[in-house]
């Protein structure tokens, strides 16, 4: 479980990405969609992650390559980092309120990608950010790292504290996953074997 870099090149992104699972939760992101650069801070620094992301998008179409790829290059370096998985807690969850919203996230390193996203959000756009785009990230992780991921709005009404509830929680509730378990000694939390 250490520092990971990943870079993803297609005709639509160019991203350039590094990850430490145990840093200070820095995050020096430039996506180009200020509101989702601002989603992925509080990711990081809620999850005590140290995120370098660059990605550069046909912004030109829409927001939706650069969301999506940002999403796979993200689970790749995760799955990358923690390898085996060995000695991980692996199941981790939160409430996590902001303002007058509420979230609760839910999830496994399973190694199975599921993800169920319950939000009710009226809005189509926040700052500029098309609220649609939180689901095609959340997919994309979950499908690239292996991840089970439940995602349940509680309560709310305003889109930007709701996906901002959403991210902080994310962070708080990997952050927990990852971490090392003392009682297992380095195995596999599975009766599986693996993961």
């Amino acid at each position: 479980m250490k520092e990971v870099n990943v870079a993803r090149k297609t005709k639509e992104t160019d991203i350039s990405l590094s990850l430490s699972l145990f840093g200070k939760g820095k995050g020096e992101i430039n996506t180009g969609l200020g509101f989702f650069d601002h989603m992925l801070k509080l990711f990081a620094a809620h999850g005590r992650f140290d995120l370098k992301l660059s990605c550069k998008g046909d912004l030109e179409v829409d927001g939706h390559h650069t969301v999506e790829d940002v999403g796979i290059a993200l689970g790749e370096a995760f799955a990358r980092a923690l390898g085996d998985k060995a000695g991980v807690t692996r199941y981790a969850s939160v409430i996590l309120p902001m303002d007058e919203a509420l979230v609760m996230i839910a999830l496994d390193l399973s190694g199975r990608a599921h993800l169920s996203l319950l939000t009710d959000i009226a809005q189509q756009s926040v700052g500029g950010f098309d609220v649609c785009l939180l689901k095609e990230f959340l997919l994309a992780l979950t499908r690239s790292m292996g991840l089970t991921l439940h995602v349940r709005q509680l309560s709310g009404e305003n889109a930007h504290h709701i996906i901002e509830a959403v991210f902080k929680g994310l962070g708080r509730a990997m952050s927990a996953a990852v971490s090392t378990d003392p009682r297992l000694a380095g195995e596999i939390p599975s009766t599986k074997g693996v993961l």
